[in-house]
């Protein structure tokens, strides 16, 4: 539709109604919900959904502030990317007003019924009655992540920085909206040890929500540097060890990409800056943006040094506070603010970083001592499958995962017992545990842990979990007749985001 427009106007008023079957919306039965008594109405709008239920320039360069009225049934609560409310306020109308100017794909809508607790002065956490409590022993680190990150980067811009636990179905580990993070359940553990996902949704605080990539070509430009904002919040909350074995988890997954897409002939596709012309820019949401941006930046810190790297990155948020910029844009201001005015000589393969296929030589190395000891446990493991030498019960939720995605390729059903038996991994209640093991499952398939496989399936929509394990489900033509058996039952309880990609691997 095009509406003709002429010098004079100074308004344009659309009236417009937006369809149940909109893609960034999903509407929860109260089956879907973790307490199972009312209905639940999230929307994801990133990247390019929000035009499915508002009308708007759907582009991460175009900014806008807003105000909002929203009615929802007596007793319910809604919220959106903008100045909250903390609890019902009995007529089920709200009003929403964001002041600062945000891009489109942080547009965001929830309703339902959930209650709010407060961490802080400035943060707090809103979630369903039956996880309200679980959820705020697990975030009580929220406060410090945010004195910590004010004190490496600036002042935080966004007045208050509160997180909702969404139900199951929610397709990411958590999405960066203003003022209220959406954050899915899975990262609930009761031990606090997958909150490193806050870290890195808080730090988008800065890089994303704050300077925003001009497009999806420079997605890089948001999540390169939060993952490496996360990592440095994570070092000063928790310690260089714990740092490390993020890396280490970072550089394992992205070299198993950059190995994939050569691969499959798509090495433009593993180039900071891409090209997404007529493709769909969630083509683009993979660790290439997330993982070679941030060893790019590791790198650039680990030749200027630390001190210098944080001076240059606080004043490139303060100069680009509430703007968008692109790739070209950034590595001019790179070359004149970091390296020009501290009479430093630039490095010499920026543009291999930025502009080169695969992963540079330069690429920083890792070396956890935490993932070594494990390393070592794999050996004593392979060797006669046990680990009574180490102190697996000390063992981090990250160490477990590192031991289980690098067992042997050709596990025995004989072996797999013993693990189950020894650690319990198909019964775990650990969703990132149970995201690693199951693939595994899924390539031996191991019957023992059908059911559990089929509940996670069914119950969690999270795209990260998901498309690994049907897709090893679907290399084996027993294991597709699983993966579409499940898939059957599951599809309405996932989110288009996750349906989307699923469709294009089973059908």
């Amino acid at each position: 539709m095009e509406i003709p427009v002429s010098i004079n106007d100074e308004k344009i008023i659309i009236k417009y109604s937006t369809s149940t079957g909109a893609e960034a919306l999903q509407w929860l039965s109260p089956e879907q919900t973790a307490d199972k008594q009312e209905p639940f109405l999230f929307t994801q709008s990133q990247a390019i959904l929000a035009r499915s239920w508002i009308p708007l320039q759907d582009s991460p360069g175009i900014r806008f502030t807003y105000t909002a009225e929203v009615t929802v049934p007596k007793g319910y609560l809604a919220l959106m990317s903008a100045e909250n409310p903390q609890k019902s306020n009995g007529t089920g109308v709200y009003h929403f007003k964001m002041d600062q100017p945000i891009p489109s794909y942080l547009m965001s809508l929830v309703a339902g019924k959930f209650d709010f607790t407060p961490i802080g002065n400035r943060t707090g956490v809103y979630a369903e009655s039956s996880m309200i409590e679980k959820s705020k022993y697990e975030f009580q680190e929220m406060e410090d992540m945010l004195e910590i990150a004010e004190g490496i980067y600036g002042k935080y811009q966004w007045d208050r920085y509160d997180l909702i636990v969404l139900p199951p179905s929610f397709p990411f580990g958590g999405m960066e909206n203003p003022r209220i993070t959406f954050a899915t359940p899975t990262i609930i553990t009761g031990d606090r040890s997958l909150t490193s996902l806050v870290a890195h949704e808080l730090a988008h605080s800065w890089s994303g929500n704050l300077v925003t990539n001009a497009t999806w070509n420079d997605f890089w430009l948001n999540e390169g540097f939060t993952v490496y904002f996360e990592h440095r919040i994570m070092e000063a909350l928790k310690g260089s060890d714990y740092a490390e074995m993020l890396s280490s988890l970072s550089l394992q997954g992205l070299q198993e990409e950059v190995e994939s897409f050569m691969n499959e002939g798509k090495a433009d596709d593993t180039k900071l800056k891409l090209n997404l012309e007529g493709r769909n820019p969630d083509d683009g949401v993979t660790t290439i943006a997330y993982d070679k941006g941030y060893f790019f930046l590791k790198y650039l810190e680990q030749n200027v040094g630390k001190e210098i790297f944080d001076s240059f990155l606080k004043e490139y948020f303060k100069e680009y506070a509430f703007k968008s910029n692109n790739t070209e844009a950034f590595l001019i201001y790179l070359d004149e603010h970091l390296f020009k005015n501290n009479g430093l000589k630039p490095v010499g393969d920026i543009n291999e970083w930025v502009y080169g296929t695969g992963l540079p030589k330069s690429l920083p190395q890792v070396n956890s001592a935490r993932f070594i000891n494990v390393d070592n446990a794999l050996n004593s493991w392979r060797e006669d499958e046990s680990l009574d030498a180490f102190h697996t019960e000390l063992w981090s939720t990250h160490e477990w995962i590192h031991f289980i995605k690098n067992l042997p390729q050709d596990l025995s059903e004989e072996s797999m017992i013993r693990l189950d038996e020894l650690y319990g991994f198909t019964n775990s209640g650990n969703a990132e545990i149970l995201g690693v093991w199951f693939v595994h499952c899924a390539r031996h398939l191991y019957q023992p842990s059908f059911r559990a496989m089929t509940n996670f399936l069914t119950e969690t929509g999270r795209r990260k979990f998901l498309m690994p394990i049907y897709t090893e489900l679907s290399k084996s033509e027993e294991g597709k007749f699983l993966a579409l058996k499940i898939y059957g039952h599951a599809r309405p309880n996932y989110h288009f985001v996750a349906s989307n990609s699923l469709d294009e691997l089973l059908f």
